[in-house]
């Protein structure tokens, strides 16, 4: 009895291990049967009856046996289908009805900030409460609930949502008493990140939501309106939100944010996303190609490919996918986990999509610099509609930095990598990120990012100082030691290398007709427009 006893403790756990699916689908079964408190706890082993004593015995023979959950435990396959199954139900909480997680036309207002992933995920929250009769307002004060789709990659972006949260207090406590209690939800990386403390440090708090517990927002909503602060920041191995179309929240938008795969497995030391995102895990081939026919029949011009890495996209889900190539690498790069076999890689999916709409551009993002194979590469050169744009994370320009960050490569290779894009797609245009300061960074170390930046003269750059993160690599086993103001310089010399080779980067295309898809007036000026070429470049 004692290990099930345990299980019962510690299922959350038991969700996340490798054989996270069937341990859970035997124990949820266990769980639900009416024989369940005598099989967990053997001091209830007899109980009363109408006066009748009840023998365990008999009861335990005439229960499920193990062959039951045998046969209600799902492959994953099945599972797959399931979920992508447009019939398919949820199972609701015993406790609730499903009137009780209407959202009886209540106003939604979503705030979103870091990446596009979190642009797509507040898409994502919206499409599920949408269904559930919520609806959407773009005003503050006219919310009844109002959520934070929030980032954790630095100190900064967290800081951000403390300040935020301060200043919701007063809208909360300005609430009529008249109106429905006005509720406060946090969702992503920072929910995941810091549950309790958020739970524990800001009061008006109701729901916590991580990147992976979206589909739970109706029922976190209705255990709020009962006057329990309810969290949901389990995160999954199989969850993509496949089955769920992202409603676009800008009626005038000329692009979409298409997601293709969730998580991370690279695991370098410095990031939090693994910790916060989970493991790497991929959408259906079909249900992406669904999603972009419907964007390109809605008048869209461009869609966004996103991943936290998003070219090792792999789809296992048909059998069929599972005898593909062998995974190839960039020259010179390695894995910092066991290569996996099989599926559906990122070089098949881009062909597919980009040939849905001959007119809409395809840009994907964010990528890692290890999985730019050579058929990557050529489909970009070969296809007008694939933008000629490539981001290449490069973090510094030391080798020694960059296996102390666990890259899984060294300057030498990433050059080459540059020279290879280079020749291989003419005119295409580079971005990368820098971190300044990162553990144990010298000044020559600093020295050689510099030099790095000035030769391959990127066209955008996203330049940070270093900021560590709990749960890291970093955190546990390297030492914070460069500095703040140490940082701030190198990060200051940094963005002025980058700004020098960017203006002689972009001056080579002066002079040029481009073809801009425009996004709308610019912010700088109500008398311009402002868009795009298929390099990233402003116009």
């Amino acid at each position: 009895m004692q290990p099930l006893k345990y299980a019962l403790k510690t299922s959350q756990t038991l969700r996340q291990s490798p054989l996270s699916l069937v341990i859970w689908q035997i124990f949820r079964t266990y769980r639900t049967t009416s024989n369940f408190k005598t099989k967990v706890y053997p001091e209830l082993e007899k109980q009363q009856d109408n006066g009748v004593q009840r023998d365990f015995s008999s009861r335990l023979a005439t229960g499920p046996t193990f062959q039951h959950f045998l046969r209600n435990a799902l492959t994953p396959q099945e599972e797959s289908e399931k979920s992508d199954s447009s019939a398919a139900v949820e199972d609701l909480p015993p406790y609730l009805s499903t009137e009780a997680l209407v959202g009886k036309r209540r106003k939604v207002y979503l705030e979103t900030y870091g990446c596009q992933m979190n642009v797509n995920d507040a898409e994502i929250a919206w499409s599920i409460l949408e269904k559930n009769g919520y609806l959407r307002t773009n005003s503050l004060h006219e919310a009844d609930v109002i959520l934070l789709v929030t980032c954790s990659i630095r100190e900064k972006a967290e800081q951000a949502i403390w300040h935020r949260l301060k200043r919701l207090k007063s809208v909360k406590a300005r609430r009529l008493k008249s109106q429905v209690p006005l509720r406060i939800g946090i969702l992503g990386c920072m929910a995941e990140r810091l549950k309790e403390e958020i739970l524990q440090r800001e009061q008006l708090v109701d729901i916590i939501a991580g990147p992976d517990s979206y589909r739970d927002l109706p029922r976190l909503l209705t255990l709020a309106d009962s006057g329990q602060r309810s969290a949901n920041v389990l995160l999954s191995l199989e969850e993509t939100y496949a089955d769920i179309m992202p409603v676009q929240t800008s009626p005038n938008a000329t692009s979409a944010f298409v997601s293709i795969m969730r998580g991370c497995d690279n695991m370098c030391s410095y990031c939090i996303v693994p910790f916060t995102r989970g493991r790497e895990r991929s959408r259906p081939v079909a249900s992406i190609l669904e999603e972009v026919k419907k964007l390109s029949e809605q008048g869209l011009k461009e869609v966004t490919l996103l991943g936290q890495n998003v070219n090792s996209y792999r789809d296992n889900s048909e059998i069929q996918f599972n005898n593909a190539a062998p995974t190839n690498l960039s020259r010179g790069f390695s894995a910092n986990y066991k290569m996996k076999k099989g599926g559906l890689r990122f070089a098949d999916l881009l062909d597919q999509v980009s040939r849905i709409d001959p007119e809409m551009r395809i840009r994907f993002t964010s990528p890692h610099p290890k999985d730019f194979p050579d058929e990557v590469l050529h489909l970009i050169q070969e296809r007008n509609n694939i933008c000629k744009q490539i981001h290449l994370p490069a973090q510094s320009g030391s080798s020694r930095v960059l296996e102390i960050m666990r890259r899984g490569y060294t300057r030498e290779a990433y050059l080459d990598l540059i020279h290879h894009i280079r020749e291989t797609i003419p005119g295409v245009s580079l971005s990368s990120d820098f971190i300044a300061g990162f553990c144990g960074e010298t000044e020559e170390d600093h020295l050689q990012t510099l030099s790095l930046l000035r030769e391959v003269r990127y066209n955008v750059g996203f330049l940070f100082a270093y900021s560590m993160r709990q749960k890291t690599r970093a955190y546990h086993r390297l030492q914070d030691d460069v500095p703040e103001e140490v940082k701030q310089r190198r990060l200051a010399e940094l963005i002025t290398a980058f700004r020098e080779g960017a203006a002689e980067a972009n001056m080579a295309v002066v002079g040029h007709t481009q073809l801009i898809l425009v996004e709308g007036p610019s912010k700088r000026s109500t008398t311009e427009l402002c868009g795009r070429n298929d390099v990233t470049l402003e116009a």
